[in-house]
């Protein structure tokens, strides 16, 4: 688990690469869909907290040229805060889900991910068992897949292509998100646990590690932050090399942008 990839970010706590050992469990083989969000919701009548709060963060790229200004990320301009982005109006009033039913459902917090997963009797990967099952039977790669970003030359993931953030060639046949299905599978049957949305983890955020073998590890008991995994398909190699299995981000457990997600688990 983790590596000491010297192109990581020393931050985000990846390293030291280290033995782990994760009980049986029964990941699912794809992020939450929008469809199945909206069945939760029609049943439950669950609110996320992008909805109570009134807004959430959009990419400013995937914004009509004539979008009214709104508020910025000061340290990330491209984020932008949008009144009425939520799961269901993803870049805000006048979008809406036609089209993406198969994709990932975004703008839900750590805590709307925890609603859903009550009502489906599943739950929220810990880290390492997402980090098992992401790189799919692979011992300290960096992808699902090998070594090479592009192996063969052909796209594998939905990651941002061209020059960030204002060109994506779209090589990779999306701007946005993808469905939840795209690409190839990894070796355990897994899609996309690299690119197109980061998934939130059931642990909490911590930048040290216990040393020596380790059994279900469930991180640390204190602190806000949760930890996210898997990058987006906004992460790209010039700002964000955040794209691979062992990277790691914090969020706080309220917090919803347009490239969060998350994926289910269950017993074995």
């Amino acid at each position: 688990m983790g590596s000491d990839d010297a192109l990581s970010y020393p931050e985000d706590g990846e390293g030291p690469a280290r033995r782990v050992r994760v009980s049986p469990f029964a990941p699912d083989p794809c992020c939450v869909s929008n469809a199945y969000f909206g069945a939760f919701v029609d049943t439950t009548g669950h609110v996320t907290d992008a909805e109570r709060y009134g807004a959430s963060f959009v990419f400013g790229g995937l914004l009509p040229d004539d979008f009214p200004p709104t508020r910025a990320v000061a340290a990330a301009p491209w984020w932008r805060e949008v009144l009425g982005a939520d799961w269901r109006h993803p870049e805000g009033p006048g979008s809406d889900l036609a089209g993406r039913e198969n994709h990932p459902v975004v703008h839900v917090s750590w805590n709307d991910a925890i609603a859903y997963c009550a009502w489906a009797e599943l739950r929220l990967p810990t880290e390492a068992e997402w980090e098992y099952a992401a790189r799919g039977g692979l011992e300290q790669q960096p992808f699902p897949w090998g070594d090479e970003l592009l192996p063969g030359g052909r796209h594998r993931m939905n990651v941002w292509n061209g020059s960030f953030p204002d060109r994506n060639t779209r090589e990779d046949g999306y701007l946005g998100t993808c469905p939840v299905d795209a690409f190839d599978p990894n070796g355990y049957g897994l899609h996309n646990t690299t690119g197109n949305v980061w998934e939130w983890t059931a642990d909490r955020f911590s930048t040290g590690h216990a040393a020596g073998p380790c059994e279900d590890p469930a991180g640390p008991t204190t602190g806000t932050a949760r930890v996210l995994r898997g990058g987006s398909y906004l992460c790209h190699a010039s700002y964000c090399r955040r794209y691979r299995v062992s990277a790691r981000m914090a969020n706080t457990p309220e917090s919803s942008t347009g490239n969060i997600g998350f994926r289910c688990a269950g017993s074995a």
